[in-house]
């Protein structure tokens, strides 16, 4: 019971703050926050988990709103939920779990940059400019409106101080750190806003019911539409992705009952259907909610299903209450979140662990942010995969010459990422005028067509010049036939007999050794002209 009602606190101004952020009613923000407690939450996915809307979609359902309209988002996000049911009843919920995380910390630092500086302008009770590179570059004509305006002002330092307590809060002596920063900023808010002289803009909230908007024919036809659909696959990636990622991090936070992935994402989608079918915002499982809950003591499912209850209650019976909540202090909580999106500790971590996954990272960040979610998910994925594949084709390739034969040895993995550096080896071999080749691959653990299919022409032609190359490939021995006997080896060996020669291990194949003589005319032609 504790449990819930701190959890309540804390998403009560996150429902309306993500809400207001994302340029849809209030009332919107309450019902996803409501649909997360008593339907999610009710779910045998996560034990601890609390699902709401986020602030990491926040800058996505903005610009799904600004480009299709609020009565479209209802269609998406249902149709997202449906996708997500799917996506579990065929068990691939294990799947987001294999994406880089540098991807996902990219991800999550693209979608906290811009939600930080979109948000800097509500705190000042001004509008945001629009995209996130606009945003941006408008920041100082935003600091020359506050200092001329008295207004302007207080709302800014209204933002500002909540930002602090957020940051801050945590440190206070004493069991008052308990109460959450986010209540306490709202708390303070209220006060200065209901001082005489004192102008801020405060929520403007409506009939919570009067808010719900079943999406219908005219929504559904716009499924035809390509970039509905993928604002669909965008939102399900995305939502799907945030959930499950949030729930490794949350199963870290308690030794209780593990996380069920695919029943989890099973219950996402049932709470994206219904937010769907009642025109709200998208649902995902947050981390702010979510370590509160786990922190004040929850054991069971109950606390974040009552969390929920207590939502409709509040707006149910206390509406007036929220329209007195200045708009600038849920600015300052979503910076807040913002920034702790954004982890900027997170970069020369990643800096110090593996250079590589820091590009992938940064790339992903920089792109979200000079485009879009989407695009700069599916290019950091992209470069992670670049990435995985560059390190596992290493290739070892040894050359050298030893009486009358070239010597190419390889190891590792041969792929075509690494087919340059083979055809210069090869091309070596040739030029040093010997009158054998020797390619020894017997240590190549995996051998691609491209590399392959270069390897064979190489030796087809150089034989056809009438070099002698022998090709020592990869792959299982070669069967012993029935009628072949095989000598066993000595028991002991002579201590004057020589060593004997190295071979091959078991599981090396010979392949096309050419063992016809050498041509009588053979030392007076050049081994490039054949």
């Amino acid at each position: 019971m504790t449990a819930s009602l701190v959890v309540f606190l804390v998403a009560l101004p996150l429902c309306i703050g993500v809400a207001v952020a994302s340029g849809v009613p209030a009332e919107l923000g309450i019902i996803s926050g409501v649909i997360g407690g008593l339907v999610v939450g009710a779910a045998r996915g996560s034990t601890l988990q609390v699902s709401g809307p986020a602030a990491g979609l926040a800058a996505l359902v903005a610009e799904t709103v600004a480009e299709h309209g609020v009565a479209m988002l209802g269609v998406i996000v249902l149709c997202s939920g449906i996708l997500q049911i799917i996506l579990g009843v065929v068990k691939l919920g294990r799947m987001f779990q294999a994406i880089s995380l540098a991807v996902v910390q990219g991800m999550l630092a693209g979608i906290g940059l811009p939600l930080m500086f979109s948000q800097v302008y509500p705190m000042a009770d001004s509008k945001a400019p629009g995209v996130p590179i606009e945003n941006m570059a408008g920041i100082p004509g935003l600091v020359a409106d506050i200092v001329t305006d008295r207004q302007a002002m207080i709302a800014t330092l209204l933002g500002v101080v909540t930002v602090v307590l957020s940051f801050m809060w945590k440190k206070v002596p004493g069991p008052v750190k308990k109460v959450p920063a986010a209540l306490v900023a709202v708390g303070i808010g209220i006060a200065v806003a209901a001082l005489p002289g004192v102008d801020v803009k405060t929520l403007q909230v409506g009939d919570l019911l009067a808010a719900v908007s079943v999406p219908g024919g005219e929504q559904f036809a716009g499924l035809a539409d390509v970039a509905i659909i993928t604002s669909i696959l965008t939102f399900t990636v995305i939502a799907s992705a945030e959930s499950l990622f949030t729930a490794a991090a949350v199963d870290r936070m308690h030794s209780g009952p593990r996380t069920r992935y695919n029943t989890e994402l099973i219950a996402q989608g049932a709470g994206n259907t219904v937010a769907g079918i009642l025109g709200a915002l998208p649902i995902t499982a947050v981390v702010a909610r979510s370590s509160a809950n786990v922190q004040a003591g929850a054991k069971t499912r109950l606390s974040r299903t009552l969390h929920g209850l207590w939502l409709l209650a509040f707006a149910l019976l206390l509406p007036q209450v929220l329209a007195l909540i200045p708009i600038s202090v849920l600015a300052g909580v979503l910076v807040h979140s913002g920034w702790k999106l954004f982890g900027p500790e997170e970069f020369p971590k990643m800096w110090r662990q593996d250079r590589g996954e820091f590009v992938v990272m940064t790339l992903t960040t920089l792109v979200i942010v000079a485009t879009a979610l989407l695009e700069g998910v599916l290019i950091g994925l992209a470069a992670g995969i670049v990435l995985a594949a560059l390190r596992m084709s290493q290739t070892v390739i040894r050359q050298h010459v030893e009486d009358d034969t070239a010597k190419v040895v390889m190891a590792g993995n041969a792929t075509f990422l690494r087919l340059p550096k083979v055809i210069e080896a090869l091309e070596g071999a040739v030029a040093s005028g010997k009158e054998r080749i020797r390619l020894d691959l017997t240590g190549v653990t995996h051998l691609d067509h491209a590399c392959r299919n270069q390897i064979e022409e190489f030796t087809a032609q150089q034989r056809g010049r009438g070099l002698r190359v022998e090709l020592l490939m990869p792959g299982p021995a070669a069967p012993v036939s029935p009628d072949e006997t095989v000598e066993p080896p000595p028991t002991s060996t002579p201590a004057s007999a020589p060593a004997p020669a190295r071979s091959p291990g078991p599981d090396a194949e010979w392949f096309y050794l050419d063992t016809r003589p050498l041509p009588d005319d053979y030392a007076g032609r050049s081994p490039l002209l054949g």
